[in-house]
Order: structure tokens, then C-alpha cells, then sequence
């Protein structure tokens, strides 16, 4: 089993829709696939056509020792991989978690037990350093970083970068980058191309060969409850992401060997 936090600090850069879409293209990929959704919005668990305002139970239950992973997991209806929901609950999860102890094992805890249930787990992770995105690196053996192709992001990589040094040194001796995938990509940009090449320069291979373009489909889609992959499986930015997961699978099988 191989767990992937998406990870970025800063918002709206594409990791619900990359947790989203690589998670439906893995399914699709014959990979037993869990998503957790680990962002108070709940938008992760919408875009997998789970309605966040009827859950009995969610991942907050799960954190909080109230429920286990097999109560609270749900199948994605559209996606078909499995989905740990959140909703607008799990943002108390942060205070009520204060005086738990090992709270930022958490997660890792309640994934033991159910490793030989999934190849990939991915962990769509909230918009800042809290309680709640320790809890996925801590669990994660490496993050993706999704980010778009500009200035600001660049400023924004090496704070996120800082802070896995910091987790690996002091929580997860097992974590990594597994790669920066580039996304909401204009070809047509000339920063764009600059910040692409930059970080080519800089990160050598953990740059993913996949560039996932700007695309009205894949934006589209959550609104349906859709992953984009299944959405329009011939828009630009569904052909992307599963030229994704044939890339993350590629990836992996690299390393047994």
C-alpha cells in the first residue's frame, strides 16, 4: 500500500481536483484506490458525488477514536474507489484533538490496519499547516505537490518544502517528495514556460513528465458530483490526469524493483 498526501499550502491550486482525478484514474486503472478527505470543505468529498451534508459518519468521527476506517469509509458512487468524507465537522477535530495523545499519529493509526486492502491511498490535505495536515504526512511515505506555473508559487514551494524537512526530521522518518506535478498549465504563457523550466532545473526528475493543462471540463465537473476523468474522459485535462496515474503506477513499480 502506498500513501500519498496532496499536499500544498496554498489554496486553490488544484489538489482536491488532482486527489479527485488520480484517484478515479487509478481506480480505473484496476488500483484499489482510498481517497481521504482531510479538508473541513468537504470539497473531495462532493467531487466523488458523496453529499458531505448527510454523512452519518466521517473521517472526524474516525480521528477522534468514535468510529473506525471500515464505519466510516463510502464508496465514491461515480469514481468507484473508496472515500473517507469530511464535512464542516472535522474543523473541530483540531481543538478536540489538542489533549489526545500521539494526536498527529492519528491517521497513521487507523491506516494500519488496513493495509491489504488498498495499493494506493491518497490524502487530500487542507490549505495550511494544521493539526490536520500533520496528521496526513505523518501517515504519508511521500506528498505530491500540485502547482501552478507562476511566481507566487514558486515563493509558496519553499515554505511547503521547509515543512516536510521538518516532519521527516521530527515525526516521519519515511516521508519524501515524490514529485511536483504542474498544473492549470498554459502552454501559451511565457511565464509559465519559465517557472516550468525552473523547476526542472531545480528538482530534476521529481518533476512529473505530466502537464495538466488549464481546462473548463475538469473545472466543470465537481458541480456534477463527476471526477473530470469520468466527466469528459476526451477533454484535455482527463487524458492528463490519466496519463497521471499510468505515470504514478510506472513510479511505483520502479521502486520494488
Amino acid at each position: 500500500m502506498h500513501i500519498f498526501a496532496i499536499a500544498n499550502q496554498k489554496g486553490g491550486v488544484g489538489k482536491t481536483t488532482t486527489a479527485v482525478n488520480l484517484a478515479a484514474a487509478l481506480q480505473a486503472n484496476e488500483q484499489r484506490t482510498l481517497l481521504i478527505d482531510l479538508d473541513p470543505q468537504g470539497n473531495a468529498t462532493m467531487g466523488s458525488g458523496v453529499d458531505k451534508r448527510s454523512l452519518p459518519r466521517s473521517v472526524y468521527h474516525m480521528l477522534l477514536s468514535t468510529a473506525s476506517l471500515a464505519d466510516v469509509r463510502t464508496k465514491s458512487p461515480t469514481g468507484k474507489y473508496d472515500i473517507l468524507p469530511a464535512n464542516r465537522e472535522l474543523a473541530g477535530a483540531e481543538v478536540e484533538m489538542v489533549d489526545l495523545e500521539r494526536r498527529e499519529q492519528r491517521l497513521k493509526s487507523a491506516l494500519r490496519l488496513h493495509r491489504d486492502d488498498y495499493d494506493f491511498v491518497l490524502i487530500d490535505c487542507p490549505p495550511s499547516l494544521s493539526m490536520l495536515t500533520l496528521n496526513g504526512l505523518c501517515a504519508a511515505d511521500g506528498v505530491i505537490i500540485p502547482m501552478q506555473c507562476e511566481y507566487y508559487a514558486l515563493e509558496g514551494l519553499s515554505d511547503l518544502v521547509n515543512t516536510i524537512k521538518k516532519v521527516h526530521a521530527n515525526f516521519n522518518p519515511d516521508l519524501k517528495i515524490i514529485g511536483l506535478l504542474r498544473v492549470m498549465f498554459d502552454t501559451r504563457s511565457t511565464l509559465s514556460n519559465q517557472v516550468s523550466a525552473q523547476l526542472e532545473q531545480h528538482f530534476g526528475d521529481k518533476v512529473f513528465k505530466t502537464l495538466v493543462p488549464r481546462n473548463v471540463r475538469l473545472a466543470e465537473a465537481p458541480s456534477f458530483g463527476v471526477p473530470g476523468v469520468l466527466f469528459d474522459k476526451n477533454a484535455k485535462g482527463a487524458l492528463a490526469y490519466m496519463a497521471f496515474a499510468i505515470e504514478m503506477i510506472e513510479r511505483v513499480k520502479n521502486w520494488k524493483e
